[in-house]
């Protein structure tokens, strides 16, 4: 028999991540599109990749065309991915007839727990609690009844009896009353409320839940405010096995959509746990489930209650996979091939190791995507589908990519995420990352056992690109006749209300401040005009929208703008001022002392070193504003006259642009600087020079360092360092190897820590005063080996004969000419070449083979003319 062959019937990063894990276990791969996808990154990952008809989510869902393709190509299995027909128990009946092994729970299996009803009868016969509600498919009339059996103060929630994934849920209370937040598009505060309410939702319920799942039958349950979402992985073989694989706290939602999801749940109780994992495998036990799937219940006051289950792997199946070491879709694919849990080391879950926290990043608006950077790091992961140029519809769902970190405690699996976040680099479209950033770094967030209210209490940032509403000077929809409303130009708390009903105000006035992501935002007048009313109040948090003031318009022009201020195009305020002085503080023209000392010994200053290899107007500095970390020894103002960048000019540049073009002459160019404290490497010396070893990385750009200095600095006292040595500068450094050219220029003394840069470079250029050793002076003599002068430790002339200097240059300039040419060698052709007289070959090699000849006549003869330098020449 040949290799087995799997269709992954999905898109996007479902069909990446289940293709990646079929490949491993040695399948043959079967993808498949819809014409708007066919160049898709999901089908260039798969040995094969055919086209659906139908266009968008439907061709995904055409059981009909899928099931042709499986058979017409070979396959043996049928993965569903999530989301789709993963949950179709017709889809997998269809492929059990067709003989195809369905990667997931058997029909019956998916009937029942497809089926909230019913799942939520066998929960209340095992003995699992389940909140109050009705059973099966319901009526609006029954609905209402319920409601009102709830009482004035109750609540309750409508939700889709099949499906789930949050669509086709609302909430409608009683009675008006404060609760957790509705389907607004912007977080609200009350929940509708009333009979027309309920009648709304169920019209909206129906709805969604028809177009989502093909079903628009719903029921309702009880309301339990202030709880948390759990879920538990449950696993299950064809013995009958079943065992847990922990838990996932999924109460950090926004409108029922998850945005983060943690493994295990902080801040839960170990009994509870215990109670929450025993439900979960009783139910999956009692059903015979065999596969992957979830058990979810709300947890609030110390109780639970079962909510639903997904047969079915989920989107935040990854936080899982990171604290138990597994890979489930792996395991999915063990499982359907009839490997039991005990022969797969299952029969005990795995202990967890640390915490894992998965942040969705979808977009909040269409468009092509210009730029997408996802961030990297130990601990980190992204599951993503979508690259640089795709273009960001609404034909799919919008999720852009899963950022998945590991720590070994909570707030720091929180604090990487943050950070992470932040490096990651989206354009061309809104994303949620400005949210999830804010949530990330929320106290109440970093507390745990936040409950599923949490995010939607939660003001929405700023959005990063585009604009909002901001103010209009249409008239509102709904607003009386004539009426204007200045609206909330994103969700916010109101600071300020600079006008009262009956103010005559200007075109552009402002109106109020709206505080949002700790950044104040005016809000101007859209016309001239009179208030009207002030339907808000300070300190009300607001939506994106919202109108805030309602104005009656003035006659004549309405559009009429405020007058313009003044203002100098020349005036400097004083903290651009402040920052230009820091700026010069750090330049040659500020150090005349320092400039001085190096032009006695004929040498040049670092800046000068890097203008002279970067092409001009391209060297954009990093972290020139640094200081020594040694603020508790020396005042700030020491620091900044005596310690510039922390003796580190670093940035990036191109080089001999004017020949091959910006787009190969990229380069990352960093030179000690010897006259702030000797070039010796400090704590932020380090932090820059890591930085630019990944941007080099990054952006596969050669590395110019330039290596005079003394070493590690001892002096530091800003950082919990004890050696100094625990950074990840010479591990990044080596890395860069055979991946990026790397040019060493050491001209002056060059020891300890910058010399072990030196030695990871490819090249090693070295002017007549560089003297190079892995220890200086004072390290030589403490070892007991005697008393060097820093000259004597490894002169020149030493380290060529070494063969540690690849190439000898005169002074500073000739070196920087020497690492400008050598890069040139791996930047592209020239259309400017010549090539020597080749008949004079004829005449090198001797016709007397046994007599020696001139290698380098020979060299110079057969290559360009002028194109040949020679390393380790002599």
């Amino acid at each position: 028999m040949g290799e087995p062959a799997v269709l992954v019937a999905n898109r996007g990063a479902a069909a990446v991540r289940v293709l990646r894990a079929a490949a491993e276990a040695g399948m043959r791969t079967v993808a498949v599109h819809t014409p708007d996808e066919a160049g898709a990154p999901h089908t260039r990952l798969a040995d094969e990749a055919h086209p659906l008809t139908a266009e968008g989510a439907h061709g995904y869902l055409d059981i009909d065309a899928l099931l042709g393709i499986a058979r017409r190509t070979g396959c043996d299995l049928v993965h569903p991915g999530w989301g789709f027909l993963s949950e179709s128990a017709d889809f997998a009946r269809r492929c059990t007839a067709d003989g195809l092994t369905f990667v997931g729970p058997s029909p019956e299996v998916l009937d029942l727990l497809g089926d909230k009803g019913r799942a939520r009868a066998l929960a209340a016969e095992l003995g699992v609690p389940v909140l109050p509600g009705t059973t099966g498919a319901t009526t609006l009339d029954e609905a209402r009844a319920f409601l009102e059996g709830l009482g004035p103060d109750g609540a309750l929630m409508v939700k889709a009896l099949a499906g789930g994934g949050g669509r086709g849920m609302r909430q409608v209370r009683a009675q008006g009353g404060p609760d957790a937040s509705t389907e607004s598009d912007g977080p609200d505060l009350s929940t509708p409320s009333g009979p027309d309410a309920l009648a709304e939702a169920w019209e909206r319920c129906a709805s969604e839940a028809r177009q989502s799942f093909g079903r628009g039958e719903l029921y309702v349950e009880q309301l339990l405010t202030g709880a948390r979402h759990i879920e538990v992985q449950i696993a299950g073989d064809a013995q009958g096995a079943v065992t847990h694989l922990w838990e996932r706290d999924c109460s950090v939602q926004r409108r029922h959509q998850k945005l983060i999801e943690i493994a295990p749940a902080p801040a839960l109780d170990g009994e509870l746990r215990g109670q929450l994992l025993d439900a979960a495998v009783r139910m999956a036990s009692a059903v015979g489930y065999t596969g992957l799937g979830t058990v979810e219940f709300l947890v609030a006051d110390g109780t639970f209650h079962f909510m639903e289950a997904n047969p079915r792997l989920q989107v935040e199946h990854t936080v899982t996979e990171e604290i138990t070491g597994l890979d489930l879709v792996a395991l999915q694919f063990a499982l359907a091939a009839g490997e039991d849990l005990a022969g797969l080391d299952l029969d005990t879950p795995p202990r967890p190791r640390g915490y894992a926290l998965q942040a969705r990043v979808n977009a909040a608006s269409t468009g092509t995507l210009t730029r997408f950077e996802p961030p990297a790091g130990p601990g980190v992961r992204v599951d993503s589908a979508v690259r640089a140029g795709g273009e960001v519809g609404t034909a799919y769902d919008p999720l852009l990519a899963k950022l998945v970190v590991r720590a070994p405690g909570f707030s720091t699996a929180a604090e990487r995420a943050r950070r992470a976040l932040a490096e990651f680099h989206i354009e061309g479209v809104r994303t949620s990352a400005p949210l999830l950033g804010a949530l990330l770094a929320d106290p109440g967030f970093l507390a745990g056992g936040t409950d599923t209210s949490f995010a939607d209490r939660f003001p929405e940032p700023a959005p990063e690109t585009g604009s909002g509403p901001g103010t209009s000077a249409e008239p509102l929809n709904g607003t009386p006749d004539g009426t204007h409303a200045a609206l909330a130009p994103m969700s916010g708390t109101v600071v300020s209300l600079d006008a009262a009903p009956g103010d005559t105000v200007r075109a552009g006035q402002q109106l109020a401040v709206l505080e949002a992501m700790k950044m104040e935002h005016v809000v101007r007048a859209p016309v001239a005009g009179t208030v009207r009313a002030v339907p808000v109040g300070v300190g009300d948090t607001l939506a994106e929208g919202r109108p805030m003031l309602l104005l009656d318009p003035a006659e004549g022009d309405t559009a009429a703008q405020a007058p313009a201020e003044e203002t100098d195009p020349d005036a400097v305020r004083a903290d651009l001022a402040e920052v230009r002085a820091r700026h010069e503080a750090g330049l040659d023209a500020a150090r005349p002392e320092a400039v001085a000392a190096r032009r006695k010994r004929g040498r040049r200053t670092a800046r000068e070193n890097l203008a002279d290899l970067c092409d001009e107007g391209s060297f954009t500095e990093y972290g020139a504003l640094a200081l020594a970390a040694q603020r508790r020894r020396r005042s700030l103002e020491e620091l900044i006259a005596q310690t510039p960048g922390d003796g580190m000019v670093a940035g990036t540049c191109t080089v001999n642009a004017d020949t091959f073009g910006p787009g190969r002459a990229d380069c990352v160019a960093l030179t000690y600087d010897y006259t702030v404290l000797a070039g010796t490497q400090g704590h932020m010396n380090h932090r820059k020079t890591d930085r630019m070893l990944e941007i080099a990385e990054r952006r596969r750009a050669p590395v110019v360092l330039f290596a005079e200095g003394g070493g590690g600095r001892p002096g530091d006292t800003d950082s919990p360092s004890v050696a100094g040595l625990d950074v990840g500068t010479f591990r990044q450094m080596g890395r860069l190897s055979g991946l990026v050219p790397l040019v060493g220029i050491a001209s002056g003394y060059c020891f300890a820590g910058n010399a072990a840069l030196l030695g990871c470079c490819d090249v090693v250029i070295a002017t007549p005063e560089a003297s190079i050793g892995m220890g200086g002076p004072a390290m030589i003599e403490g070892g007991g080996l005697g008393t060097y002068r820093p000259g004597e430790v490894g002169p020149r002339d030493v380290q060529v004969a070494n063969g540690v200097v690849d190439l000898c240059a005169e002074d500073d300039a000739d070196a920087v000419r020497l690492a400008r040419r050598y890069l040139s060698y791996f930047q592209g052709p020239v259309t400017d070449w010549q090539a020597p007289d080749q008949r004079l070959l004829r005449h090198i090699v001797p016709e007397n083979r046994r007599r020696a000849y001139d290698i380098r006549r020979a060299v110079a003869g057969l290559a360009d003319s002028g194109s040949v330098l020679e390393l380790r020449g002599g």
